[in-house]
């Protein structure tokens, strides 16, 4: 696997530019949790703490503007020495950019639903990997909470995790009004803490401005996560 050992970051919040217009600068959303945040792509959002570890893919929910419906790419894994815990789809949450928190959506919603279907197809062609897992984490398994509507497999209400193993997944949310721009955070609860990792709908300007400043930005955030000096 490959390892997410650099802390670095992205555009999680609106890029400003400054009166020289040459260097963006970043502004970083705070979680109001102790964690760190990384990026490890443009669609791509990492977040972890001394339990837990998140990542994310959301290239598909970008480009889904206006939907009811956002499908995440979900991968967590514990952090080495921590104990074995058993997710429940009730620990994961989704805070929109008007501060709603909406939860997951049901087994039986996610298979009622006409767009679903359209969603898992544009998937095949919209996602990026998300095999950004701590060197310890070797093991795969998967999270069962929806399953494909075309496929036998049963869907599950919990996954037990461990720091051996990098557990992937889907995740559907029913969005009131639909998608909007803005700064999303994903809510992961772990046995003592929560993880929030943030993911922000771009509009064209901002992803435009992120693919042309990649390099300065992603700087930028490197700097502001790096451990003080004591």
């Amino acid at each position: 696997m490959r390892i997410a050992c650099s802390l670095l970051a992205g555009l999680f919040a609106l890029v400003s530019v400054g009166l020289d217009a040459q260097q963006p600068t970043v502004q970083i959303p705070q979680p109001g949790v102790p964690q760190i945040m990384t990026l490890e792509g443009t669609w791509v959002r990492a977040a972890y703490n001394n339990e837990g570890y998140v990542i994310l893919g959301y290239r598909l929910a970008n480009n889904s503007i206006g939907n009811e419906w956002m499908l995440l790419e979900f991968g967590t894994t514990l952090r080495d020495g921590v104990p074995d815990y058993v997710l429940k789809r009730d620990a994961i949450s989704m805070e929109t950019p008007d501060g709603k928190t909406l939860p997951l959506a049901t087994v039986d919603e996610h298979r009622a639903s006409n767009e679903v279907r359209s969603l898992q197809t544009r998937e095949k062609v919209q996602r990026d990997s998300i095999n950004y897992f701590p060197p310890s984490a070797s093991q795969a398994c998967r999270i069962g909470f929806f399953s494909d509507l075309d496929s036998p497999a049963m869907a599950w209400d919990q996954v037990e995790l461990s720091y051996r193993r990098g557990c992937v997944g889907r995740l559907f949310f029913r969005v009131p009004g639909g998608i909007t721009y803005g700064q999303h955070w994903l809510n992961v609860k772990f046995q003592n803490s929560l993880v929030r990792a943030p993911f922000r709908i771009l509009t064209k300007d901002e992803e435009k401005m992120l693919s042309k400043n990649y390099g300065s930005i992603r700087k930028q955030v490197q700097e502001a996560f790096k451990p003080k000096k004591k």
